[in-house]
């Protein structure tokens, strides 16, 4: 059997080509920018009005670049769906200077560089695996991105921890947060991957929960009972508390803004299952939800970028290496997510 797990992030997307018959420490693996990074150098490169076309996306980078290229006097014109990468209310992104069409034949000027969105390119990866004599086959294939939701009622982080508690209504596996079908319709990026591959039939998952699920794959972490797992991204932290392996509390804040002294109060107060959303988001943070206290603290097992954060606070920490890589967490969260949806 074989699996093509792609984890898209702010910085980077970390790519896994597994196949059961080795094992999994063989599999290709790929660390490589993430697609809002190259869409925003496309953009900066540009030297001219700009069309968008394409898929909704992570936005970030490409925001900022937008921004930047408008504030140069040039026109952006975007398609409807790719537009959902900048903002989920339109009128927003109207707001911003740039136009939206149905398609290109609306365009009002005939230069421009035509940009197509989208998370994930096969087609790109299949040409970058050709020289090393490696192809694309996959019999599953598993995408995690970040997505917030969207509701024009409510902030997209209140809104975020209200589906969570809709959903961790009792304690869950992390990989219960996964979907193959029937993806909810506020998630406008997970929608979008799952257009993209509709002939490969993906599960689709957020990045952070696949970071979650592949840290308890781990060798030293299978063996725990009760730990706090830290994915600690180049944009956002999410903290689970998991006892039994399943997910009892989570957290979300944005890294920059953590010290070592919020880390070790909010784990503290999430094992005692004290810490209310409230707090977090308070501090700026997306927010949390704690279900239920864990037991005790056996250790806090760290995936993510810029996890050495964690490092310098005084909580007993792990640094997951599934696969024999922290960097592929998210990939062997998305493996394991498929076995576990087709068990």
């Amino acid at each position: 059997m074989k699996f093509l797990a792609i984890d898209v992030g702010t910085g980077t997307q970390d790519i896994m080509l597994y196949d059961t018959t080795e094992p999994m420490e063989n599999s290709i693996k790929l660390v490589l920018p993430s697609p809002t990074r190259i869409m925003a150098g496309k953009i900066r490169k540009t030297n001219t009005d700009i069309f968008m076309d394409g898929e909704t996306m992570g936005g970030g980078p490409i925001n900022r670049a937008l921004s930047q290229h408008i504030d140069k006097g040039y026109q952006v014109t975007m398609t409807k769906r790719a537009a959902l990468t900048v903002r989920d209310d339109l009128e927003r992104v109207r707001s911003m200077g740039i136009k939206i069409v149905d398609s290109k034949k609306d365009l009002e000027t005939t230069h421009f560089k035509n940009i197509t969105l989208s998370d994930v390119n096969l087609e790109a990866l299949k040409s970058s695996l050709a020289p090393f004599d490696v192809k694309l086959d996959f019999d599953y294939v598993g995408v995690a991105v970040q997505d917030h939701g969207y509701s024009a009622h409510m902030g997209d982080r209140n809104f975020r921890f209200l589906k969570i508690k809709e959903k961790l209504q009792k304690p869950l596996f992390p990989e219960e947060f996964a979907y193959t079908t029937h993806i909810p319709p506020y998630f406008s990026r997970m929608q979008a991957v799952q257009r993209t591959l509709k002939d490969k039939h993906p599960l689709v998952m957020d990045s952070k929960f696949a970071a979650v699920c592949g840290a308890t794959c781990d060798p030293e972490v299978q063996k725990m009972d009760s730990y706090v797992v830290m994915d600690v991204g180049n944009g956002h932290t999410l903290a689970a508390s998991i006892e039994k392996g399943k997910i009892r509390g989570i957290m979300e804040h944005h890294t920059g803004a953590l010290t070592p002294e919020k880390i070790e109060d909010y784990v503290e107060k999430m094992i005692k299952g004290t810490l209310t959303n409230e707090e977090i988001y308070n501090d700026h943070g997306h927010g949390a939800w704690v279900l239920k206290p864990i037991n005790k603290l056996q250790k806090v097992i760290l995936t993510g970028p810029r996890r050495s954060i964690v490092e310098k606070t005084n909580l007993p920490f792990y640094n997951a290496s599934p696969a024999g890589d922290v960097m592929m967490a998210g990939p062997v969260g998305l493996i394991k997510s498929i076995k576990y949806k087709n068990r």
